[in-house]
């Protein structure tokens, strides 16, 4: 049986910078609203994987607005901090989750791990995992990933979260400092999305 093209889709997330970002490699003819539209609060994310979180914020919204969801569950994992954040990273930002203090925790940690960090390349990557669930449609996901290595200060004020100290691996600058339309090409949710594309 074909599938049905999605219509209308509601993006399961409260952070604009997100939201932005997923609106913008949306197929331009599906009717697109957010969470924040339906003054909805996330659940909890209890999940011990991106993909596991991801999938439940999207089941969890589509009930809610009873409409199809898309969820993206991301992160930075580095690897010298055993791939912390990782699905806390959000949350390294606190209750209201403020990336300044989150960025302060990944410097704060990196030298609490290896006092000469600043001399390396400390390696990262970041991960989007993305879920759509919905009435009538049969549930999908994707994941992307990008590598790239901290950078040694924050620089740049494109983006959100941790972008301003994350440079792409074969880049000479952060997520922070680049165009959108740059970082779109490349970045971990670009990778998700052309794994999902088909279904939209």
């Amino acid at each position: 049986m074909k599938r049905k093209k999605i219509r209308y889709l509601v993006i399961g997330s409260n952070n604009k910078g997100k939201v932005r970002e997923i609106k913008q490699l949306l197929p331009k003819n599906i009717k697109v609203s957010s969470i924040i539209d339906y003054k909805l609060k996330s659940p909890k994310e209890t999940g011990k994987t991106f993909l596991q979180n991801s999938y439940l914020k999207s089941k969890f919204f589509s009930k809610k607005t009873g409409q199809i969801c898309l969820a993206d569950d991301s992160g930075l994992e580095i690897d010298i901090l055993n791939k912390k954040p990782g699905i806390f990273s959000s949350r390294w930002g606190g209750k209201k989750g403020n990336f300044n203090v989150a960025i302060k925790k990944v410097y704060r940690e990196l030298g609490k791990k290896d006092k000469n960090w600043m001399q390396k390349k400390i390696y990262a990557r970041f991960v989007c995992a993305l879920s759509i669930v919905g009435p009538n449609f049969k549930k999908v996901h994707s994941i992307g990933k990008v590598e790239g290595i901290i950078s040694k200060k924050k620089i740049g004020k494109n983006g959100f979260g941790y972008d301003p100290i994350f440079i792409p691996l074969n880049r000479k600058i952060t997520f922070g400092q680049m165009k959108f339309k740059t970082k779109f090409r490349i970045d971990h949710r670009a990778q998700a999305f052309k794994k999902i594309k088909k279904f939209l």
